[in-house]
């Protein structure tokens, strides 16, 4: 059947070697509908973001690029600003009819640390094409935050498809109108529009900016780091709030949000028209994700970058849109209730490496 493979697929096709790698998978990589991809041992210092082309492999145009090979098996910082190549534990042999997508985490994306996955003959990032069969790359830049890196730590995320997936509009509002995706009037348009909260009940808190000269985060260091050190806490008490060109942010999105146990989603830009920023997609929502035990659902942490000129974000303004896919078959576990979720009916949330003394 077309669709997201669910957990139970993906453990198929691991043992039958079509996703295989350097070290055994263990279980936690496997994910509701996504595999979590590993680092390995060895990253590259690059002078340029590349990709290799068709018909092209990734370590036959390292020469063209590389700065310095780091060893990073006792663990190594990748600094703020440079490009990174880390060649990832995992890698594929597609059977024909599937195909493949990548997305950063959700720690990685708030951390504003851009993580993309390359392979051989690629000609886009994290876009895998039908049948692949070869190696997994990372280029990670981080962009805000220096940050200490180890063999095996998970920064993205592999989905695999059969055939279409997305919902069109048409079958998106029957699902609302079915199971409700969003409280209120669902705004669809290529997707399920959210919006952005700068009006929070309860206080003036409306997100955290990213400080320009910060310490470095260990990625395996959970509730480690006071907020203070590494974020400004931003107020609002007129629901505007004026983006900086080139400052990164953490906003929420006004609506809770649900993804029933058949489906899976993806947050993407809503237009590039609408204003001078940028909302980042860093992550991949599984089934399950804002459901939980009252089904109340769960806002969407919205990653957000500022271009060229300073530009003044409005409450409620449409920022981002989630493009709901259905699964082959529904997964084993769920999101939040048979796994460990760290963002499950999640509000206004930093990354996971950050304690909860912000405010």
């Amino acid at each position: 059947m077309n669709g997201v493979l669910p957990d139970s697929d993906l453990r198929g096709l691991i043992a039958d070697g079509a996703i295989s790698a350097s070290a055994p998978i263990i279980d936690a990589q496997i994910q509701p509908a996504s595999l979590d991809l590993r680092l390995g041992h060895a990253a590259w210092r690059l002078r340029a973001s590349f990709l290799p082309g068709k018909g092209q492999r990734v370590e036959d145009r390292l020469a063209d690029f590389e700065m310095h090979r780091m060893d990073i098996s006792g663990g190594a910082v990748l600094e703020k600003g440079c490009v990174y190549l880390v060649p990832l534990a995992e890698r594929l042999r597609l059977p024909k009819g599937l195909s493949a997508v990548a997305n950063a985490k959700s720690s990685t994306g708030r951390l504003d640390l851009l993580t993309r996955l390359i392979t051989d003959d690629g000609t886009e990032f994290d876009r895998l094409p039908d049948g692949y069969d070869g190696p997994l790359y990372a280029e990670i830049c981080p962009r805000s935050f220096s940050v200490l890196v180890r063999p095996g730590m998970r920064l993205n995320q592999l989905r695999l498809r059969r055939g279409h997936a997305v919902l069109s509009d048409d079958a998106l509002r029957s699902l609302h109108a079915e199971t409700p995706l969003v409280g209120g009037t669902a705004l669809i348009d290529q997707g399920l529009g959210f919006s952005v909260d700068l009006r929070p009940e309860g206080g003036d808190l409306v997100g955290y900016r990213a400080k320009p000269h910060s310490g470095v985060i260990d990625l395996d260091r959970i509730g480690a780091y006071d907020p203070r050190e590494f974020w400004d806490s931003l107020h609002s008490t007129d629901g505007r709030l004026i983006l900086d060109p080139g400052a990164f942010y953490i906003l929420v999105s006004r609506e809770s949000v649900a993804i029933p146990a058949g489906y899976a989603a993806e947050m993407a830009p809503y237009l590039a028209m609408v204003g001078e920023f940028r909302v980042h997609y860093a992550g991949f929502f599984d089934p399950g994700f804002g459901i939980g035990a009252s089904g109340a659902g769960a806002r969407g942490v919205l990653e957000v970058r500022c271009h060229e000129a300073p530009f003044a974000l409005e409450h409620g303004q449409v920022v981002g849109r989630l493009v709901y896919e259905k699964m082959s078959s529904p997964p084993k576990r769920l999101y939040g209730q048979d796994i460990a979720s760290n963002y499950q009916g999640q509000g206004l949330k930093l990354a996971k490496q950050f304690s909860a003394s912000a405010g």
